[in-house]
């Protein structure tokens, strides 16, 4: 493969051989050589996807040879899985089922063991959502019961799409319908629903475990707020009781006291050098009626901070 998400189906179940039945010698089975040579030996994907729709053009001519039919089948489906693989190993896994739908024209004209490839791959990918309506159409389709690959189909269909995606019910009902009288016998049945049992006791018991978790982390996510708002509500008390003491102890401070603070700066600052030592007493007493007025505003507070 050219890179890690790039996808392998060279092994993949009911895929079978790629080679035709015909003899190698007809050129009519060249494009499959050619194409399974890019695909195998030269790892020249996009040269095998182009030798895959070009060998799928010219069928149309040899369909209409007498006695070709079987021959043509068998080529278009050679050629058809070739494709499927190249698109895999582009990494164009997506478009698979509508290259492989512009080939057939119907989905319930696809043989079944292309329709097993789709299936592998979407499942490989993990979007079997995409094949699901797509596997349905082909099972009900009376011409596809008398397939001999029907069984495969049927099987891969419960077992990697219905059960996985949790489609229990449908599951149930697809064995007592005629797809699943066919398919399996009545010992499959049983050991299918065994298994749809054991699927529902799995999906019941991550579901209590998934209400489990989501209920513990509500719990903890609302213990968390709750000490949150506890912690803010402490802020704010102690906020509101310190500006509280702050306004009252600003309402005791005296104007007298406040203008002469301001005049002895404006001394200081303005009229004085404060580096003159005619300069200290006053500096002194500026100093003395700064602490009296701090003490006056916030001594209280503090001392009752320490007694705390």
């Amino acid at each position: 493969m050219r890179s890690s998400s790039s996808l392998s189906l060279a092994g993949a179940r009911g895929s079978g051989s790629v080679r035709p039945t015909s003899s190698p010698a007809c050129p009519v089975t060249a494009p499959v050589d050619t194409a399974l040579e890019y695909l195998m030996v030269k790892k020249d994907f996009q040269a095998a996807l182009d030798t895959c729709e070009k060998g799928l053009e010219s069928l149309a001519a040899f369909v209409e040879q007498e006695d070709s039919s079987f021959k043509y089948v068998e080529l278009k489906a050679a050629l058809t899985i070739v494709g499927i693989q190249a698109l895999a190993e582009l990494n164009q896994w997506r478009g698979v089922l509508h290259w492989v739908l512009q080939q057939y024209g119907e989905t319930e004209k696809i043989p079944a063991k292309i329709i097993q490839m789709c299936i592998l791959l979407f499942v490989k990918v993990d979007e079997r959502a995409v094949m699901k309506d797509a596997v349905y159409d082909w099972l009900h389709c009376s011409g596809n019961m008398s397939q001999s690959g029907f069984t495969s189909v049927a099987e891969l269909y419960f077992l990697h799409i219905l059960v996985p995606m949790g489609h229990t019910t449908e599951a149930l009902e697809m064995l007592e319908t005629d797809v699943g009288r066919v398919a399996f016998t009545d010992e499959q049945r049983q050991a299918a629903r065994s298994l749809v049992d054991i699927q529902n006791e799995k999906n019941a018991t991550s579901s209590s475990t998934n209400l489990e978790s989501v209920a513990l982390t509500t719990t903890t996510c609302a213990s968390k707020q709750d000490k949150l708002t506890q912690r803010l509500t402490s802020i704010m008390r102690l906020l509101y009781r310190g500006l509280s003491v702050a306004s009252v102890r600003i309402r005791c401070i005296s104007l007298r006291r406040v203008f002469l603070a301001l005049m002895l700066l404006y001394l200081l600052l303005v009229r004085i050098d404060p580096a003159l030592p005619s300069a200290f007493p006053w500096l002194l007493r500026l100093h003395g009626l700064l602490q009296q007025t701090w003490n006056t505003m916030f001594g209280p507070y503090y001392r009752t901070n320490s007694r705390i």
